[in-house]
Parts: C-alpha cells; sequence; structure tokens
C-alpha cells in the first residue's frame, strides 16, 4: 500500500457569513476577501505540512492545481512541486495535476514536468486531469462541448514529446507545431508515471484503463460514495479483461486522529465544518457546464463532487453528519486504521491520499495530524496489497539530500 499526504492549500479564512452572503467559492468570489500576508502564510504553512508529511512516514506528497478560488490556492501547483523537489529526497512528488487540456501549447506541461522529474532525481507522478468545469470553462473559458476532444489530443502530444528521440511535426486538430524538439526530456524512462484524477467521469474509466494510467477517484462524499464509483471502474477493467491490481487505483479520503472520539470532534470538528459548509458552497451553474459531461454520466447520477453541497442543496452540515456519511474517517489510530483498511479493500485501492490539513485547520493542529496519522496509522496499513506489483510509482532513479537550510 502507498499513502500519500494530499494538500488543497485551502484559503483557512473566510467570513463567518460567507456560505450566506456570498453565492460561490469559485470563480466569483470577491477579490476584497483575500487577503495577501495571509495567503502568504498560507503557503509557507503548506509547504511546511508537506514537507513534515516526506520525513515523518508518507510515501508522497501531493499538490494540485484550480483557480480563481478560497478552496485551493495552487493555481500553479508546479512552483509548489518545484519547491518539495528540492527540500524532499525520497518521497513521490505527486502533481494532480496540471489541466493539460489548458496549456497552449500543451508541450508547455512536458517540459514543465521533465524539469521536475530531473531536479527530484526521477521522483515525479504526472497528473493529467481533465479538470473541474469551474476552472476550465468559467475561469479559462474553455469550451465544454469540445474540452474532452481537446484533453485526449494533449495528452497524445505530451506523451510523444516524452517518448520521441528525433523531432517531430504535430498537426492536431488544436494544436499544430511544425517543431517538437523537448528539451529537457524526464529522467525517468518512458516517461514518468501518469495518474488520471476523475471525480466519476464514466468515459474516464475506459480510456484511462486503455492507456495504462492511474485512476485516482478525488471525492469529498467520502467511501460510501466511493464505493459506487470504483465498482463503475473496477467493472470496465473486467470487461476489458486487464489485470485488476489495486495499485491502477488511488482514492482521496479526508482523516482526522485523536486520542478518544470526543477529542477528534473538539478539535477538528470547526475546521471540517468550515470545509463542507465554506468550501465546497459552489454555485451550482459553475459546477457543470453544458457540455462538460457526458449524458451516460449525467444518467448515472455522477454529477460534479460539489454539487450537492452548493448554495441550493443541503443546509449547513454538522460534524456528526460528515462523520456519519462517511465522509471523514475520524477518531482514535486504531479506529482509523481499522476504518481506511476497510476503504481499500471495498474501493480496492492501492493508492490512499489522505487530506490532513482540512478547511480551517490551523498550521499546528495540522502537523499534529499529520505525526499522528503517520506514526500510528499509516504502518499499520503498509501490508496491503503485498501480492501486486506497483507499475504506478516513480523510479527513484536518484536519491539526493535536500538542500541545507542558509546554505
Amino acid at each position: 500500500m502507498k499513502i500519500s499526504m494530499f494538500h488543497l492549500c485551502p484559503y483557512r479564512n473566510l467570513p463567518e457569513d460567507f456560505r450566506e452572503k456570498y453565492r460561490s467559492v469559485w470563480v466569483d468570489v470577491p477579490r476584497h476577501l483575500y487577503d495577501p500576508e495571509i495567503g502568504a502564510q498560507i503557503y509557507n504553512d503548506t509547504l511546511d505540512e508537506l514537507e513534515f508529511a516526506a520525513r515523518v512516514g508518507y510515501d508522497g506528497v501531493c499538490v494540485n492545481e484550480h483557480h480563481q478560488n478560497a478552496y485551493g490556492l495552487m493555481p500553479s501547483p508546479n512552483i509548489m512541486a518545484a519547491a518539495l523537489a528540492r527540500s524532499t529526497k525520497d518521497v513521490a512528488v505527486i502533481v494532480m495535476g496540471n489541466s493539460i487540456a489548458l496549456y497552449d501549447p500543451p508541450t508547455r506541461v512536458a517540459e514543465e514536468m521533465a524539469m521536475l522529474d530531473g531536479i527530484s532525481g526521477g521522483r515525479l507522478v504526472s497528473g493529467f486531469p481533465v479538470g473541474t468545469s469551474m476552472d476550465s470553462n468559467y475561469c479559462y473559458g474553455a469550451n465544454p462541448a469540445t474540452f474532452r476532444d481537446k484533453y485526449y489530443e494533449a495528452e497524445e502530444l505530451i506523451i510523444k514529446a516524452w517518448t520521441e528521440d528525433e523531432m517531430f511535426s504535430f498537426d492536431g486538430k488544436y494544436t499544430q507545431l511544425r517543431y517538437v524538439n523537448l528539451w529537457p526530456k524526464p529522467l525517468q524512462q518512458p516517461h514518468p508515471p501518469v495518474w488520471v484524477p476523475g471525480g466519476g467521469s464514466i468515459e474516464t474509466w475506459g480510456w484511462t484503463v486503455d492507456k495504462g494510467y492511474l485512476y485516482a477517484y478525488l471525492s469529498y462524499s467520502g467511501f460510501k460514495r466511493g464505493k459506487q464509483v470504483m465498482d463503475g471502474f473496477w467493472k470496465v477493467v473486467e470487461e476489458k479483461d486487464v489485470e485488476p491490481n489495486p495499485y491502477r487505483a488511488g482514492f482521496l479520503q479526508l482523516v482526522c486522529v485523536a486520542d478518544s472520539e470526543q477529542e477528534a470532534e473538539e478539535r477538528y470538528g470547526p475546521a471540517v465544518e468550515y470545509f463542507y459548509n465554506k468550501m465546497l458552497h459552489v454555485y451550482p451553474g459553475f459546477a457543470d457546464a453544458p457540455g462538460y459531461r457526458t449524458l451516460d454520466t449525467i444518467k448515472a447520477g455522477l454529477l460534479a463532487q460539489t454539487t450537492q453541497f452548493g448554495r441550493d442543496g443541503v443546509g449547513e452540515l454538522t460534524w456528526k453528519d460528515i462523520v456519519a456519511a462517511g465522509n471523514v474517517v475520524a477518531g482514535t489510530p486504531d479506529q482509523v486504521t481499522e476504518q481506511l483498511e476497510q476503504v481499500a479493500t471495498d474501493l480496492r485501492v492501492g493508492h490512499l491520499m489522505l487530506l490532513n490539513q482540512i478547511g480551517s485547520m490551523p498550521h499546528d493542529l495540522a502537523m499534529h495530524n499529520i505525526e499522528k496519522t503517520a506514526t500510528e496509522v499509516i504502518p499499520n496499513l503498509r501490508h496491503m496489497w503485498s501480492g501486486y506489483e506497483d507499475h504506478w510509482w516513480p523510479q527513484n532513479t536518484i536519491v539526493r539530500e535536500p538542500a541545507a537550510a542558509g546554505v
């Protein structure tokens, strides 16, 4: 089992009445709510937390791309990954990822990922998300009707740029390049592992299996909804007669570890409630632009993960609501271990991505949660899936010591 720490880098200081006063945390969230000094502190706290996770026992650290929102302050995950590539030495640096269809040309992604792979010594995982409708269609103005087709073309170009030894021309529908001659190339050959983060779109399952990529289901609806999605994914794997290797799948889970259930509620409850009631408060009109999802996905009821938490959806969620729904795994180390083992078994996932800093959680509490998880939970999960080979993990070609402070 591989276990990585996922971080959203959220804005922790939204006003108490944010949900009532403002229609969305994404796209049109008012700029006056952002304090640059607070934002600067959050960036450095985030890097401190990820670096700490790398030191105390996590296998990887995950960053991700989002735009014009208070939910996640990483419009460029590559900047965060570059810092982590230098400050860590033996963990995977997982960029989950670059929204490849937004880059013009997509060779920009190929170049920057190759740089990160080299800087890290071959520890990069390159995520290829389609991207949320909020980011892609509304913040960056991409046409939802052609976006997935553009995504497929971008993936083709990036992989070819990584793997071709000779210069070539690319004459695509969306990108035309006379000269594709990638300098640098990735350290990992033929290229870094590719993970495809998804929110449950049916069309992503078969494509990911055909390409041999890892499918990572990123949801805040917890393992109960996750079972529905992952059952669909494994059914596609079976239909395509591919080995049902658990390492070809990953799952994101919020985790809070304490010495008792009461302590978990008292210490983590406010931050988790902030996350579900403010950070997932997305105007439904932004969550699924017409044409963004296929009819098959809509018919299956696999809508955007944020829509159910929108302004016109359920009311304010409490800690007890969130825990009961399975959205957060919380409790003592033994309880969390047992629940995560059940999650990994039921969903058949060899990669868990754990969110330890949640919503408005202050830095010191996040560090406490990271350490408790890494030292009292993760070691108890290492035995899982030991009979399978993980083909979706970096080669760790070069192990280098992190840069010394002050040098």
